[in-house]
């Protein structure tokens, strides 16, 4: 008899044994899928694997959390219910950190289970698992509940890894992109400003947070003429940048060789529709000037309207067309005209200009802005830039919250 009983002792602590090898190796060949990146879907295989042959687990449901919300990403067995139902029973045993036996829980979906096994980190839930038809009792039950327990972990712990370094590369390829827009936007930036004996050009280009959309520029077209453009692209980042760029060599491109503003207007229309589909557009202000003529040609493409200070009076330049880049053909296209004064200031600005956040009661609008320009016109371009710019600070104490440029002319 007493061999027998040795005999039987040794058995078990045989079985033990490799059921414990069993373990080392489940839990080898999931770290070294892990290690290996392996997909998620791939994981969550290994894992039903794993239950289903090694431990004899006849029912799963294991939900991880995502969002706030719990989702389930490995289930076999039985009747299947929704995450919600599972998620919403799985929350009354929010106290537990530990696997419990539930099959006698009053909740109608937690009784179709033998146990519980919760995954926390700290005190937040990570993971939740059910499961059923699971018989194994006794000296081995407790090893086997802590098995699967830490099978899990590893597994919460690697998605959890994954989700840090798929945030980490999406982090470190949007600060790429950025870099590489303010590379592009400063390439798209005169270096200098322009003065001649018929004009002189001050310039001020505010990013808001390193990038923005705004671009500026100046073409001597002959010793006569010259034009000049400011715009604002919708969006950020390199795509716009990029559809900067483009416009700004096509801009050079059609004012050297074609001398009306609707032609280079209807031109640049198609070309930005042509290579955004209609998901990004472009507002600008575009103007020719004749010296000799001493004569003002423009085309307002849904822009902020410029301002031509002259002889104490200041006027809006609105006359022109609606954004480019949204219609195959521009509703409507209209250039404006007009004579410019020796002493003449225009003031072109971008939309970043008006969004300012102020903490207090003071209105700072379009009609406002006209008043500083009755005000300040006869200001060289820097000073009046620079006065502007004083004004917002100190007077209205408002922080922008988009990017602005200043782009001012003095017409001798």
């Amino acid at each position: 008899m007493a061999n027998i009983g040795d005999s039987s002792g040794e058995d078990e602590l045989i079985r033990l044994l490799l059921k414990r090898q069993s373990e080392l190796n489940s839990l080898l060949e999931i770290t070294r899928a892990i290690n290996k990146n392996t997909a998620t879907p791939i994981l969550v295989q290994m894992l039903e694997v794993i239950l289903q042959n090694y431990l004899q687990v006849g029912k799963l449901r294991f939900l991880i959390e995502k969002d706030g919300k719990f989702a389930c990403i490995a289930k076999y067995g039985g009747d299947l219910e929704s995450a919600m139902v599972l998620s919403r029973a799985c929350r009354k045993m929010n106290k537990f950190k530990t696997p419990i036996a539930i099959s006698d829980h009053s909740d109608p979906v937690l009784k179709r289970y033998n146990y519980f096994i919760p995954i926390y980190h700290k005190s937040k839930a990570l993971a939740y698992a059910l499961i059923g038809d699971f018989n194994t009792s006794g000296d081995m039950l407790s090893n086997d509940l802590n098995f699967i327990q830490t099978l899990m972990n590893v597994i919460v712990v690697a998605l959890e890894n994954k989700k840090l370094f798929r945030e980490r590369l999406q982090s470190e390829r949007f600060q790429r992109e950025m870099e590489l827009a303010v590379e592009v936007q400063n390439m798209l930036i005169p270096l200098r400003v322009h003065k001649d004996d018929s004009v002189e050009i001050g310039a001020r280009y505010l990013p808001h947070q390193n990038i923005g959309g705004d671009y500026f520029d100046f073409i001597r077209i002959n010793e006569n003429e010259f034009l000049w453009c400011i715009a604002d692209v919708s969006g950020k980042g390199i795509s716009a940048a990029l559809l900067m760029a483009n416009f700004q060599a096509s801009l050079h491109a059609w004012a050297a060789v074609e001398d009306d503003l609707t032609n280079i207007i209807d031109r640049l229309n198609k070309i930005v529709l042509s290579n955004t589909k209609g998901e990004r557009f472009i507002t600008l202000f575009l103007a020719r000037y004749n010296q000799k003529k001493r004569r003002l040609n423009y085309i307002n493409a849904g822009h902020n309207p410029t301002i031509l200070y002259s002889e104490g009076g200041a006027i809006p330049l609105k006359l022109g067309t609606t954004m480019i880049g949204v219609f195959e053909e521009l509703p409507f296209l209209n250039e404006g005209e007009v004579d410019v004064e020796p002493g003449s200031l225009i003031f072109n600005y971008t939309d970043g200009l008006m969004d300012f956040e102020s903490p207090n009661a003071k209105v700072w609008n379009e009609d406002k802005l006209l008043d500083f320009v009755l005000a300040h016109g006869e200001l060289s371009p820097d000073n009046f830039n620079q006065a502007l710019m004083d004004y917002l600070g100190s007077v209205h104490k408002s922080k922008p919250i988009d990017d602005i440029t200043l782009l001012t002319l003095k017409i001798f």
